[in-house]
């Protein structure tokens, strides 16, 4: 598994949407049509579960366009991508070339941005295991940094809340998609549900609707916005005092992975951001 932080700054001052998500990712693409058209393509045409990209972290100026932040050039930013499936590599190769060597910018709607660092972390599968080991009587914090949208299995309701089944089972799927032989958990739904426990800071919360895709309407001869909901914040999830050892490793490994795959669906268009907390339970 790897991460890819890409630190930019605003050519000049302009405005994104709240959630610029799919403007990055229409952008990164782009980037990679220049150097190799048909990667391009396949990832485009595939589902690309095993990439999550971020969109801009940062400090943003108001707007006075409703949905909308303004990027400022004395402000740097940082583009976050995760690849959980080595076999995805592809996708990280002809992405740093142009940016690294031909010193491209990452062209958005409004403006373009300029690359000032990158930066490659690589973690293991093992790794994650041995970090979760160093804790004896752990609590974690999920920070969802950008809309996160977790459908309710094959529906079209979205879960608008960090609601524990939801959010590990979304992460459990992605971890089954794409860990080696040997690392496959069979942690049931119900025991998310009996033995962890959501506690969701109110202040952080909210709610958005991000635009994910496009696509052309044959009825009405133009391309078609497709969006989706989701949620932003902090929550706190901890454990019953009945929860098995190996139920509780295997959330804080859960957790962990989820820096890098995202949790939710439409990760590759900026939703589902997360960073992680592990703590030593306070007695």
């Amino acid at each position: 598994m790897r991460q890819i932080f890409i630190k930019v700054r605003p050519k000049n001052s302009f405005e994104v949407p709240h959630g610029e998500g799919y403007q990055v990712y229409s952008a990164l693409l782009a980037l990679i049509k220049s150097v190799n058209p048909e990667v391009s393509e396949r990832l485009h045409a595939s589902s690309m579960r095993t990439i999550s990209i971020g969109g801009l972290s940062g400090n943003f100026g108001r707007s006075n366009k409703s949905g909308f932040k303004r990027l400022a050039p004395d402000n740097t930013y940082t583009i976050r991508i995760g690849i959980t499936d080595l076999h995805d590599e592809e996708f990280f190769q002809n992405l740093v070339y142009p940016i690294l060597l031909e010193r491209r910018n990452i062209i958005l709607d409004r403006g373009e941005l300029c690359v000032e660092h990158v930066e490659d972390r690589q973690v293991s599968h093992t790794d994650l295991f041995q970090k979760v080991a160093e804790y004896t009587d752990l609590t974690l914090e999920i920070n969802f940094l950008t809309p996160t949208c977790i459908q309710y299995k094959n529906s079209k309701v979205t879960e608008m809340f960090p609601q524990r089944i939801a959010v590990f089972h979304s992460i459990l799927s992605k971890w089954n998609q794409a860990c080696p032989d040997g690392y496959r958990m069979d942690v049931e739904r119900d025991e998310f549900g009996r033995y962890l426990i959501e506690k969701p800071d109110a202040q952080s919360y909210a709610t958005y609707s991000v635009l994910v895709n496009t696509v052309f309407d044959r009825i009405k001869g133009h391309a078609r916005p497709i969006f989706k909901q989701g949620f932003i914040g902090r929550c706190g999830y901890s454990f019953t005092l009945d929860a098995p050892e190996s139920l509780q490793n295997a959330v804080a490994i859960l957790a962990l992975f989820s820096e890098f795959s995202g949790v939710g669906s439409s990760v590759t268009r900026g939703c589902g951001q997360v960073s992680v907390t592990l703590e030593e339970k306070i007695a």
